[in-house]
């Protein structure tokens, strides 16, 4: 059974080496961020908002923490998420945790890129965003997602391409 969790902070290129990752392993690839993004549509509200609005609503954060507990226990699965390593730690799943790092400027500056806005203004947001994203782990789980200790494998992605942070990865798993 193989178990890959994908983690990081908006910007690090989560999506794209999972992605990636997902070709090249042949796993079945679940996505967290979707789902959380499918339920703020949902809700009618921006990330931002919905963020807040799981603060006050711990039940979507448990019911979409469920749902990726379940599909870690099944296995042959690349898991991307911000807590996927986490909910593989606590729940005693074995499971190589992936940690993708980038320095802020850089994450925004991709940020931009991907979903154009004003620098600025996309700053605020994932500072924001980060911030309750952090409280609530804290809060709910006791979960402090500065400490890298759980993850087997962390790459910093600022100057490297996504293949080649797919390559480190393969390298370290095989």
């Amino acid at each position: 059974m193989t178990v890959v969790t994908v983690s990081g902070l908006p910007g690090t290129g989560k999506t794209t080496v999972a992605q990636l990752l997902h070709k090249r392993l042949g796993l079945q690839y679940v996505y967290s961020g979707e789902i959380f993004r499918s339920l703020a549509k949902k809700h009618g509200m921006s990330l931002e908002t919905f963020g807040s609005y799981c603060e006050a609503h711990p039940e979507v954060d448990r019911e979409l923490d469920d749902y990726q507990i379940e599909v870690l226990k099944k296995g042959n699965v690349l898991l991307e998420g911000r807590i996927a390593g986490w909910l593989a730690v606590r729940n005693h799943i074995p499971s190589v945790k992936v940690l993708l790092t980038a320095e802020l400027e850089t994450r925004i500056a991709r940020i931009v890129k991907r979903e154009s806005g004003e620098y600025a203004r996309r700053r605020q947001e994932v500072l924001t965003r980060e911030a309750c994203e952090a409280a609530r782990y804290k809060s709910f789980y006791g979960i402090d997602v500065g400490d890298t200790s759980i993850y087997d494998i962390i790459v910093d992605t600022a100057r490297l391409t996504p293949d080649e942070i797919v390559n480190r990865i393969l390298c370290q798993i095989r």
